[in-house]
Protein backbone atom coordinates (compact mmCIF):
# COMPACT_ATOMS: atom_id res chain seq x y z
CA UNK A 1 0.00 0.00 0.00
CA UNK A 2 1.11 3.35 -1.26
CA UNK A 3 2.17 5.82 2.32
CA UNK A 4 -0.17 8.07 2.82
CA UNK A 5 0.94 12.34 1.89
CA UNK A 6 1.43 14.56 4.80
CA UNK A 7 1.78 18.17 3.86
CA UNK A 8 4.50 19.90 5.04
CA UNK A 9 5.31 23.43 4.85
CA UNK A 10 8.12 24.63 3.14
CA UNK A 11 10.18 25.82 6.02
CA UNK A 12 13.09 23.85 5.73
CA UNK A 13 15.33 26.73 3.44
CA UNK A 14 15.88 30.32 4.60
CA UNK A 15 13.93 33.16 2.83
CA UNK A 16 15.60 35.24 0.37
CA UNK A 17 18.55 32.49 -0.15
CA UNK A 18 19.20 31.69 -3.60
CA UNK A 19 16.74 28.12 -4.00
CA UNK A 20 17.32 27.66 -7.35
CA UNK A 21 20.29 28.23 -10.24
CA UNK A 22 20.43 27.06 -13.46
CA UNK A 23 23.80 27.72 -15.25
CA UNK A 24 25.01 27.48 -18.75
CA UNK A 25 21.79 26.27 -20.11
CA UNK A 26 22.06 25.07 -24.16
CA UNK A 27 19.35 23.13 -25.70
CA UNK A 28 19.63 22.55 -29.39
CA UNK A 29 16.21 20.85 -30.98
CA UNK A 30 16.94 17.69 -33.68
CA UNK A 31 16.21 20.30 -36.31
CA UNK A 32 18.92 22.92 -35.63
CA UNK A 33 16.38 25.26 -33.93
CA UNK A 34 19.20 27.16 -31.00
CA UNK A 35 16.41 27.40 -28.15
CA UNK A 36 18.14 28.27 -25.16
CA UNK A 37 21.78 29.00 -25.20
CA UNK A 38 23.59 29.47 -22.23
CA UNK A 39 20.99 30.92 -20.24
CA UNK A 40 21.46 31.59 -16.55
CA UNK A 41 18.72 32.06 -14.02
CA UNK A 42 18.04 32.26 -10.31
CA UNK A 43 15.45 32.42 -7.65
CA UNK A 44 15.33 33.51 -4.14
CA UNK A 45 13.47 31.43 -1.72
CA UNK A 46 10.00 33.02 -1.15
CA UNK A 47 9.80 35.45 -4.10
CA UNK A 48 7.26 35.41 -7.11
CA UNK A 49 9.59 36.03 -9.95
CA UNK A 50 8.80 36.58 -13.63
CA UNK A 51 9.92 35.32 -16.83
CA UNK A 52 9.23 37.78 -19.32
CA UNK A 53 9.89 37.81 -23.50
CA UNK A 54 8.82 37.34 -26.89
CA UNK A 55 6.87 34.23 -28.23
CA UNK A 56 9.75 31.76 -29.02
CA UNK A 57 12.59 33.76 -26.47
CA UNK A 58 13.13 30.20 -25.04
CA UNK A 59 10.99 30.69 -22.01
CA UNK A 60 8.89 27.75 -22.29
CA UNK A 61 11.83 25.54 -22.92
CA UNK A 62 14.07 26.84 -19.91
CA UNK A 63 11.02 25.72 -17.60
CA UNK A 64 10.49 22.36 -19.70
CA UNK A 65 13.93 21.44 -18.50
CA UNK A 66 13.47 22.93 -14.96
CA UNK A 67 10.26 20.33 -14.72
CA UNK A 68 12.08 17.53 -16.35
CA UNK A 69 10.43 17.64 -19.80
CA UNK A 70 13.05 18.40 -21.48
CA UNK A 71 16.80 17.54 -21.51
CA UNK A 72 19.73 20.19 -21.83
CA UNK A 73 22.76 19.66 -24.20
CA UNK A 74 24.46 21.35 -21.76
CA UNK A 75 24.19 23.44 -18.22
CA UNK A 76 23.68 22.56 -14.68
CA UNK A 77 20.45 23.01 -12.41
CA UNK A 78 21.43 23.23 -8.74
CA UNK A 79 18.52 23.08 -6.15
CA UNK A 80 18.41 24.11 -2.87
CA UNK A 81 21.71 24.28 -2.88
CA UNK A 82 22.57 20.55 -4.64
CA UNK A 83 23.52 19.88 -8.35
CA UNK A 84 20.56 17.79 -9.52
CA UNK A 85 19.50 15.73 -12.30
CA UNK A 86 15.94 16.37 -13.29
CA UNK A 87 15.63 13.74 -15.91
CA UNK A 88 11.31 13.78 -15.66
CA UNK A 89 8.67 15.79 -14.02
CA UNK A 90 8.56 12.67 -11.67
CA UNK A 91 11.86 13.74 -10.35
CA UNK A 92 11.34 17.34 -10.12
CA UNK A 93 7.82 16.77 -8.23
CA UNK A 94 10.25 14.40 -5.56
CA UNK A 95 12.42 17.43 -5.30
CA UNK A 96 9.90 19.57 -4.68
CA UNK A 97 8.96 21.54 -7.90
CA UNK A 98 5.84 21.83 -9.27
CA UNK A 99 4.15 23.01 -12.94
CA UNK A 100 0.54 24.49 -13.96
CA UNK A 101 0.26 24.74 -17.39
CA UNK A 102 -2.20 26.50 -19.41
CA UNK A 103 -4.06 24.00 -20.30
CA UNK A 104 -4.85 21.83 -17.09
CA UNK A 105 -4.39 18.20 -16.63
CA UNK A 106 -7.81 17.37 -14.57
CA UNK A 107 -10.42 14.30 -14.64
CA UNK A 108 -13.41 16.00 -15.49
CA UNK A 109 -15.84 12.96 -14.25
CA UNK A 110 -13.62 13.53 -10.65
CA UNK A 111 -14.39 15.45 -7.56
CA UNK A 112 -11.59 18.22 -6.88
CA UNK A 113 -9.99 15.52 -3.83
CA UNK A 114 -9.74 12.74 -6.31
CA UNK A 115 -8.06 15.09 -8.67
CA UNK A 116 -5.91 16.39 -5.65
CA UNK A 117 -4.49 13.00 -4.18
CA UNK A 118 -4.55 10.74 -7.29
CA UNK A 119 -1.10 8.68 -7.22
CA UNK A 120 -0.82 9.65 -3.27
CA UNK A 121 -4.16 8.65 -2.25
CA UNK A 122 -4.74 7.36 1.54
CA UNK A 123 -5.03 3.70 0.54
CA UNK A 124 -5.31 2.32 -2.87
CA UNK A 125 -8.77 0.52 -4.87
CA UNK A 126 -10.95 -1.00 -2.51
CA UNK A 127 -8.92 0.60 0.70
CA UNK A 128 -9.10 3.89 -0.33
CA UNK A 129 -9.90 6.28 2.23
CA UNK A 130 -12.58 9.04 0.54
CA UNK A 131 -13.16 11.20 4.01
CA UNK A 132 -9.60 10.92 4.60
CA UNK A 133 -9.00 12.67 1.12
CA UNK A 134 -11.85 14.65 1.40
CA UNK A 135 -10.00 16.29 5.02
CA UNK A 136 -6.79 16.67 3.60
CA UNK A 137 -8.02 18.48 0.43
CA UNK A 138 -10.69 20.77 2.50
CA UNK A 139 -8.16 21.34 5.24
CA UNK A 140 -5.58 22.25 2.80
CA UNK A 141 -8.08 24.40 0.86
CA UNK A 142 -8.49 26.40 4.17
CA UNK A 143 -4.99 27.18 5.35
CA UNK A 144 -4.29 29.18 2.16
CA UNK A 145 -7.68 31.07 1.27
CA UNK A 146 -8.72 28.37 -1.62
CA UNK A 147 -12.60 28.22 -1.60
CA UNK A 148 -13.27 25.00 -3.24
CA UNK A 149 -15.84 22.19 -2.12
CA UNK A 150 -13.24 19.47 -2.02
CA UNK A 151 -16.60 17.27 -3.20
CA UNK A 152 -17.74 19.12 -6.39
CA UNK A 153 -17.04 17.13 -9.82
CA UNK A 154 -14.43 18.80 -11.86
CA UNK A 155 -16.98 19.13 -14.44
CA UNK A 156 -18.99 21.80 -12.65
CA UNK A 157 -16.61 24.06 -11.99
CA UNK A 158 -15.83 27.49 -13.33
CA UNK A 159 -12.07 27.61 -15.18
CA UNK A 160 -10.94 29.94 -12.22
CA UNK A 161 -11.64 27.00 -9.61
CA UNK A 162 -9.88 24.75 -11.54
CA UNK A 163 -7.08 26.13 -11.42
CA UNK A 164 -7.27 26.34 -7.92
CA UNK A 165 -7.73 22.26 -8.01
CA UNK A 166 -4.16 22.53 -9.31
CA UNK A 167 -2.18 24.60 -7.46
CA UNK A 168 -3.51 22.74 -4.82
CA UNK A 169 -2.34 19.25 -6.35
CA UNK A 170 0.94 21.00 -6.31
CA UNK A 171 0.59 22.04 -2.61
CA UNK A 172 -0.52 18.31 -1.55
CA UNK A 173 2.72 17.35 -2.98
CA UNK A 174 4.99 19.37 -0.92
CA UNK A 175 6.17 21.87 -4.03
CA UNK A 176 8.47 24.64 -2.52
CA UNK A 177 8.32 25.85 -5.98
CA UNK A 178 6.09 26.46 -8.15
CA UNK A 179 6.00 27.30 -11.69
CA UNK A 180 2.84 29.00 -13.46
CA UNK A 181 2.68 29.70 -17.29
CA UNK A 182 0.36 32.12 -18.07
CA UNK A 183 -1.94 31.57 -15.23
CA UNK A 184 -4.11 34.64 -15.95
CA UNK A 185 -4.81 33.90 -19.26
CA UNK A 186 -8.63 32.83 -18.97
CA UNK A 187 -9.68 34.35 -15.63
CA UNK A 188 -11.90 37.66 -15.07
CA UNK A 189 -10.18 40.84 -13.64
CA UNK A 190 -12.06 39.70 -10.00
CA UNK A 191 -10.92 35.86 -9.92
CA UNK A 192 -7.02 37.47 -11.20
CA UNK A 193 -7.38 39.66 -7.92
CA UNK A 194 -8.65 36.56 -5.96
CA UNK A 195 -5.56 34.51 -7.44
CA UNK A 196 -2.88 37.19 -6.65
CA UNK A 197 -4.13 37.07 -3.31
CA UNK A 198 -3.64 33.79 -2.74
CA UNK A 199 -0.45 34.03 -4.43
CA UNK A 200 0.96 36.61 -1.96
CA UNK A 201 -0.50 34.40 0.98
CA UNK A 202 1.71 31.47 -0.47
CA UNK A 203 4.95 33.81 -0.56
CA UNK A 204 3.89 34.89 2.70
CA UNK A 205 4.59 30.99 3.95
CA UNK A 206 7.73 30.45 2.08
CA UNK A 207 6.76 29.70 -1.02
CA UNK A 208 8.40 30.57 -4.21
CA UNK A 209 6.85 31.22 -7.84
CA UNK A 210 7.75 31.59 -11.03
CA UNK A 211 5.32 33.51 -12.91
CA UNK A 212 5.22 33.28 -16.82
CA UNK A 213 2.96 36.25 -18.31
CA UNK A 214 2.78 38.59 -21.50
CA UNK A 215 0.96 40.89 -19.20
CA UNK A 216 3.05 43.53 -17.93
CA UNK A 217 0.54 45.30 -15.61
CA UNK A 218 0.03 42.08 -13.81
CA UNK A 219 3.84 41.60 -13.65
CA UNK A 220 4.40 45.05 -11.69
CA UNK A 221 1.31 43.94 -9.49
CA UNK A 222 2.68 40.62 -8.07
CA UNK A 223 6.38 39.90 -9.04
CA UNK A 224 9.22 40.94 -6.98
CA UNK A 225 11.86 40.58 -9.81
CA UNK A 226 11.46 39.62 -13.23
CA UNK A 227 14.28 38.04 -15.78
CA UNK A 228 13.82 38.64 -19.38
CA UNK A 229 14.93 36.13 -22.45
CA UNK A 230 15.16 37.05 -26.22
CA UNK A 231 16.18 35.15 -28.47
CA UNK A 232 16.69 32.30 -26.37
CA UNK A 233 19.37 34.12 -24.17
CA UNK A 234 19.30 35.67 -20.75
CA UNK A 235 19.30 39.75 -21.26
CA UNK A 236 19.35 40.47 -17.36
CA UNK A 237 17.56 40.40 -14.15
CA UNK A 238 15.38 43.45 -12.83
CA UNK A 239 13.71 44.64 -10.04
CA UNK A 240 10.14 45.57 -10.69
CA UNK A 241 10.19 48.42 -8.28
CA UNK A 242 12.69 50.00 -10.40
CA UNK A 243 10.71 49.62 -13.99
CA UNK A 244 8.32 51.48 -15.22
CA UNK A 245 5.52 49.55 -17.63
CA UNK A 246 7.51 51.04 -20.77
CA UNK A 247 10.83 49.78 -19.88
CA UNK A 248 9.55 46.12 -19.24
CA UNK A 249 8.05 46.27 -23.26
CA UNK A 250 11.50 47.50 -24.20
CA UNK A 251 13.24 45.00 -22.74
CA UNK A 252 11.14 42.50 -24.09
CA UNK A 253 11.35 43.49 -27.64
CA UNK A 254 14.34 45.49 -27.61
CA UNK A 255 11.85 48.52 -28.92
CA UNK A 256 8.96 51.11 -27.91
CA UNK A 257 5.41 49.21 -28.26
CA UNK A 258 2.36 50.82 -28.45
CA UNK A 259 0.60 50.18 -25.17
CA UNK A 260 -2.89 52.10 -26.37
CA UNK A 261 -4.44 51.01 -29.54
CA UNK A 262 -5.45 54.16 -31.56
CA UNK A 263 -7.94 53.69 -34.09
CA UNK A 264 -10.61 56.13 -36.11
CA UNK A 265 -14.52 56.16 -35.37
CA UNK A 266 -16.16 52.96 -36.83
CA UNK A 267 -18.27 53.57 -39.64
CA UNK A 268 -20.84 50.35 -40.10
CA UNK A 269 -22.67 49.59 -43.16
CA UNK A 270 -25.01 46.78 -43.85
CA UNK A 271 -25.23 44.19 -41.79
CA UNK A 272 -23.51 41.06 -43.22
CA UNK A 273 -23.45 38.56 -40.42
CA UNK A 274 -26.78 37.80 -38.36
CA UNK A 275 -27.37 34.77 -35.80
CA UNK A 276 -30.75 34.04 -34.46
CA UNK A 277 -31.93 32.31 -31.32
CA UNK A 278 -28.93 29.58 -31.53
CA UNK A 279 -29.29 26.59 -29.03
CA UNK A 280 -27.02 24.24 -28.18
CA UNK A 281 -26.27 21.30 -25.89
CA UNK A 282 -22.96 19.73 -25.65
CA UNK A 283 -22.55 15.98 -25.29
CA UNK A 284 -22.80 16.13 -21.52
CA UNK A 285 -26.51 18.06 -21.94
CA UNK A 286 -25.09 21.42 -20.69
CA UNK A 287 -26.50 24.09 -22.68
CA UNK A 288 -23.75 26.17 -24.22
CA UNK A 289 -26.05 28.34 -26.31
CA UNK A 290 -29.32 29.50 -25.25
CA UNK A 291 -31.03 31.53 -27.76
CA UNK A 292 -28.07 33.76 -28.94
CA UNK A 293 -28.86 36.44 -31.33
CA UNK A 294 -26.96 39.25 -32.78
CA UNK A 295 -26.55 41.55 -35.77
CA UNK A 296 -22.49 42.23 -37.15
CA UNK A 297 -22.02 44.74 -39.78
CA UNK A 298 -19.35 46.02 -41.92
CA UNK A 299 -16.76 47.88 -40.44
CA UNK A 300 -17.38 47.03 -37.40
CA UNK A 301 -15.42 45.17 -34.69
CA UNK A 302 -18.08 43.44 -32.55
CA UNK A 303 -16.35 41.60 -29.60
CA UNK A 304 -17.45 38.68 -27.05
CA UNK A 305 -16.29 38.56 -23.80
CA UNK A 306 -17.17 35.70 -21.16
CA UNK A 307 -15.09 33.47 -19.13
CA UNK A 308 -14.27 30.26 -20.73
CA UNK A 309 -16.58 27.95 -21.11
CA UNK A 310 -19.96 30.46 -21.41
CA UNK A 311 -20.32 29.34 -25.02
CA UNK A 312 -17.62 31.42 -27.24
CA UNK A 313 -16.15 28.45 -28.37
CA UNK A 314 -19.84 26.78 -29.22
CA UNK A 315 -20.66 30.68 -31.03
CA UNK A 316 -17.74 30.56 -33.00
CA UNK A 317 -17.93 26.56 -34.37
CA UNK A 318 -21.83 27.78 -35.27
CA UNK A 319 -21.46 30.59 -37.30
CA UNK A 320 -18.39 28.98 -38.69
CA UNK A 321 -19.97 25.75 -40.20
CA UNK A 322 -17.94 23.66 -37.77
CA UNK A 323 -21.29 22.64 -35.69
CA UNK A 324 -24.73 23.21 -36.18
CA UNK A 325 -26.93 24.26 -33.56
CA UNK A 326 -29.86 22.01 -32.46
CA UNK A 327 -31.82 25.51 -33.25
CA UNK A 328 -31.86 28.37 -34.66
CA UNK A 329 -30.01 30.31 -37.98
CA UNK A 330 -26.95 31.44 -39.16
CA UNK A 331 -27.31 34.48 -41.92
CA UNK A 332 -24.55 35.43 -44.01
CA UNK A 333 -25.11 38.87 -46.15
CA UNK A 334 -29.17 37.73 -45.85
CA UNK A 335 -28.11 33.83 -47.08
CA UNK A 336 -28.82 31.33 -44.34
CA UNK A 337 -25.88 28.98 -43.91
CA UNK A 338 -26.93 26.90 -40.90
CA UNK A 339 -25.99 23.52 -41.26
CA UNK A 340 -23.21 24.42 -44.20
CA UNK A 341 -19.52 22.92 -44.24
CA UNK A 342 -16.51 24.91 -43.05
CA UNK A 343 -15.44 25.10 -46.77
CA UNK A 344 -19.18 26.03 -48.00
CA UNK A 345 -19.06 29.01 -45.56
CA UNK A 346 -15.52 30.16 -47.00
CA UNK A 347 -16.74 30.10 -50.22
CA UNK A 348 -19.56 32.92 -48.96
CA UNK A 349 -16.65 35.18 -47.89
CA UNK A 350 -15.82 33.76 -44.64
CA UNK A 351 -12.47 33.78 -43.09
CA UNK A 352 -11.41 32.09 -39.37
CA UNK A 353 -8.98 32.82 -37.45
CA UNK A 354 -8.93 29.57 -35.05
CA UNK A 355 -8.49 29.78 -31.14
CA UNK A 356 -6.23 26.32 -31.65
CA UNK A 357 -3.67 27.42 -33.73
CA UNK A 358 -1.74 24.18 -33.61
CA UNK A 359 -4.46 22.02 -34.38
CA UNK A 360 -6.59 24.02 -36.57
CA UNK A 361 -4.61 26.41 -37.37
CA UNK A 362 -1.66 25.08 -39.06
CA UNK A 363 -0.02 21.77 -40.17
CA UNK A 364 2.84 21.46 -38.87
CA UNK A 365 4.81 19.80 -41.13
CA UNK A 366 4.32 20.71 -44.19
CA UNK A 367 5.90 24.31 -45.49
CA UNK A 368 4.90 27.76 -44.62
CA UNK A 369 3.91 28.52 -48.10
CA UNK A 370 1.66 25.72 -48.41
CA UNK A 371 -0.03 26.87 -45.08
CA UNK A 372 -0.12 30.08 -46.10
CA UNK A 373 -1.96 29.50 -49.52
CA UNK A 374 -4.35 26.99 -47.98
CA UNK A 375 -7.43 28.62 -48.65
CA UNK A 376 -6.81 29.29 -51.94
CA UNK A 377 -6.21 26.02 -53.21
CA UNK A 378 -8.23 26.30 -56.21
CA UNK A 379 -7.63 29.84 -57.19
CA UNK A 380 -7.29 31.12 -60.44
CA UNK A 381 -4.53 33.74 -59.31
CA UNK A 382 -2.67 30.35 -58.37
CA UNK A 383 -3.32 28.56 -61.64
CA UNK A 384 -6.82 26.53 -60.51
CA UNK A 385 -8.06 23.14 -59.20
CA UNK A 386 -5.34 20.91 -61.60
CA UNK A 387 -2.04 22.51 -61.34
CA UNK A 388 -0.26 25.22 -59.09
CA UNK A 389 1.56 27.64 -60.36
CA UNK A 390 4.98 27.23 -58.44
CA UNK A 391 6.31 30.84 -59.76
CA UNK A 392 3.19 32.36 -58.68
CA UNK A 393 2.78 30.50 -55.38
CA UNK A 394 6.55 31.56 -54.04
CA UNK A 395 5.84 34.70 -54.72
CA UNK A 396 2.28 34.96 -52.65
CA UNK A 397 4.46 33.16 -49.96
CA UNK A 398 7.60 35.24 -50.05
CA UNK A 399 5.18 38.36 -50.29
CA UNK A 400 3.09 37.54 -47.29
CA UNK A 401 6.07 36.94 -45.30
CA UNK A 402 7.08 39.87 -45.59
CA UNK A 403 3.95 41.94 -45.21
CA UNK A 404 2.89 40.01 -42.24
CA UNK A 405 6.65 40.12 -41.39
CA UNK A 406 6.73 36.39 -40.26
CA UNK A 407 10.49 35.29 -39.39
CA UNK A 408 11.86 32.73 -40.88
CA UNK A 409 14.86 31.83 -42.86
CA UNK A 410 12.84 30.84 -45.64
CA UNK A 411 8.62 29.68 -46.54
CA UNK A 412 9.46 26.26 -47.96
CA UNK A 413 10.70 25.58 -44.11
CA UNK A 414 7.54 23.42 -42.00
CA UNK A 415 5.18 25.52 -40.11
CA UNK A 416 6.18 23.78 -37.27
CA UNK A 417 9.50 25.13 -36.87
CA UNK A 418 8.16 28.64 -35.85
CA UNK A 419 7.67 30.43 -32.94
CA UNK A 420 4.21 30.99 -31.59
CA UNK A 421 3.89 34.34 -32.52
CA UNK A 422 5.00 33.63 -36.10
CA UNK A 423 2.98 30.55 -36.36
CA UNK A 424 0.28 33.12 -35.58
CA UNK A 425 1.24 35.32 -37.85
CA UNK A 426 0.70 32.52 -40.68
CA UNK A 427 -2.70 31.93 -39.79
CA UNK A 428 -3.58 36.16 -40.16
CA UNK A 429 -2.25 36.33 -43.32
CA UNK A 430 -4.09 33.43 -44.93
CA UNK A 431 -7.07 34.14 -43.19
CA UNK A 432 -6.84 37.94 -43.86
CA UNK A 433 -5.11 38.85 -47.27
CA UNK A 434 -7.76 37.03 -49.05
CA UNK A 435 -10.30 40.22 -48.19
CA UNK A 436 -13.20 38.34 -46.36
CA UNK A 437 -16.71 39.96 -46.16
CA UNK A 438 -16.46 38.34 -42.35
CA UNK A 439 -13.54 37.82 -39.97
CA UNK A 440 -14.10 35.53 -36.94
CA UNK A 441 -10.71 36.13 -34.92
CA UNK A 442 -10.90 33.63 -32.06
CA UNK A 443 -8.26 34.65 -29.35
CA UNK A 444 -6.19 35.79 -32.25
CA UNK A 445 -3.31 36.92 -29.89
CA UNK A 446 -3.67 34.23 -27.10
CA UNK A 447 0.16 33.72 -25.93
CA UNK A 448 1.84 35.43 -27.57
CA UNK A 449 4.30 38.54 -27.43
CA UNK A 450 3.54 42.36 -27.14
CA UNK A 451 5.04 43.14 -30.16
CA UNK A 452 3.09 40.19 -32.39
CA UNK A 453 0.19 41.63 -30.08
CA UNK A 454 0.94 45.20 -31.33
CA UNK A 455 0.81 43.90 -35.38
CA UNK A 456 -1.70 41.95 -35.04
CA UNK A 457 -4.05 44.85 -33.75
CA UNK A 458 -3.12 46.84 -36.41
CA UNK A 459 -3.84 44.27 -39.12
CA UNK A 460 -7.09 43.79 -37.51
CA UNK A 461 -7.80 47.63 -37.68
CA UNK A 462 -6.03 48.28 -40.90
CA UNK A 463 -6.26 45.85 -42.96
CA UNK A 464 -9.83 44.43 -42.18
CA UNK A 465 -11.99 46.96 -40.31
CA UNK A 466 -11.40 50.13 -42.38
CA UNK A 467 -11.39 48.18 -45.83
CA UNK A 468 -15.12 47.42 -44.79
CA UNK A 469 -14.53 43.63 -43.21
CA UNK A 470 -17.25 42.68 -40.57
CA UNK A 471 -14.77 41.37 -37.38
CA UNK A 472 -16.49 39.29 -35.05
CA UNK A 473 -13.72 39.21 -31.95
CA UNK A 474 -13.54 36.31 -29.27
CA UNK A 475 -11.06 37.33 -26.73
CA UNK A 476 -10.39 36.05 -23.23
CA UNK A 477 -7.57 39.25 -22.92
CA UNK A 478 -10.63 41.85 -21.18
CA UNK A 479 -7.77 45.20 -22.06
CA UNK A 480 -7.93 43.08 -25.89
CA UNK A 481 -11.82 43.23 -26.38
CA UNK A 482 -12.70 46.60 -24.74
CA UNK A 483 -9.90 48.38 -26.99
CA UNK A 484 -10.29 46.66 -29.96
CA UNK A 485 -14.02 46.34 -29.84
CA UNK A 486 -16.90 48.89 -31.83
CA UNK A 487 -19.64 46.83 -29.61
CA UNK A 488 -19.79 44.34 -27.30
CA UNK A 489 -21.34 41.26 -26.68
CA UNK A 490 -21.24 39.29 -23.08
CA UNK A 491 -21.50 35.67 -22.79
CA UNK A 492 -22.57 33.70 -19.41
CA UNK A 493 -23.41 30.07 -19.19
CA UNK A 494 -24.48 30.30 -22.80
CA UNK A 495 -26.73 33.51 -22.88
CA UNK A 496 -26.13 37.06 -23.56
CA UNK A 497 -26.06 39.07 -20.56
CA UNK A 498 -24.71 42.00 -21.56
CA UNK A 499 -24.50 44.20 -25.01
CA UNK A 500 -23.27 47.35 -25.29
CA UNK A 501 -23.25 49.40 -28.59
CA UNK A 502 -20.38 51.85 -27.32
CA UNK A 503 -17.29 50.18 -25.08
CA UNK A 504 -15.64 53.43 -24.46
CA UNK A 505 -17.34 53.90 -20.59
CA UNK A 506 -17.02 50.52 -19.68
CA UNK A 507 -14.39 49.24 -17.37
CA UNK A 508 -12.90 45.74 -16.75
CA UNK A 509 -14.39 45.43 -13.72
CA UNK A 510 -17.83 46.12 -14.62
CA UNK A 511 -17.39 43.68 -17.41
CA UNK A 512 -16.25 41.08 -14.95
CA UNK A 513 -19.08 41.56 -12.99
CA UNK A 514 -21.23 40.57 -16.40
CA UNK A 515 -19.02 37.68 -17.34
CA UNK A 516 -19.17 36.45 -13.48
CA UNK A 517 -23.35 36.24 -14.37
CA UNK A 518 -23.42 39.02 -11.12
CA UNK A 519 -24.65 41.51 -13.44
CA UNK A 520 -26.97 41.05 -16.10
CA UNK A 521 -29.49 42.88 -18.61
CA UNK A 522 -32.84 42.25 -18.45
CA UNK A 523 -34.65 41.48 -21.87
CA UNK A 524 -36.07 44.99 -22.65
CA UNK A 525 -32.38 46.22 -22.04
CA UNK A 526 -30.83 43.90 -24.26
CA UNK A 527 -33.35 44.94 -26.80
CA UNK A 528 -33.40 48.02 -26.54
CA UNK A 529 -29.49 48.33 -26.32
CA UNK A 530 -29.40 46.38 -29.91
CA UNK A 531 -32.21 48.46 -31.23
CA UNK A 532 -34.47 45.98 -32.00
CA UNK A 533 -32.28 44.60 -34.44
CA UNK A 534 -32.72 41.32 -33.37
Amino acid sequence: MKQEMIHRDPDDFPIGEEILRMSGITKVYGNGVLANENVNFSVKKGEIHAIMGENGAGKSTLMKILFGNEQPDRGEICFKGRTQTIESPKKAVELGIGMVYQHFNLAESLTVAENIVVGQEPGRGILFRQKSAYDAVEELARKYAFDIDPKSRVRDLSVGKKQKVEILKILYRNSELIILDEPTAVLTPQETEELFHQLLLLKQNGYTIIFISHKINEVKTICDRMTIIRAGKTRGTYEISELSANDISVLMVGRDVVQKIEKPAAKPGKTVLSARDLRYRNEHGAVMLDGVSFDLRQGEILGVAGVEGSGQRELAEAVSGMLRPEGGAVYLDGREITGKTPGEVRALGFSHIHEDRMTYGVAKNVSITENLIANRCASPELGGKAFFDGKKTSALAQKLVEEYQIVCKTPSVPAGMLSGGNIQKVVVAREMSVEPQVLLANQPTRGIDVGAVEFIHERLIRDSREKGCAVLLISSDLNEVLEMSDSLLVMYKGHISGYFADVSALTEQELGLYMLGLKRQSEQELKEALHEKV
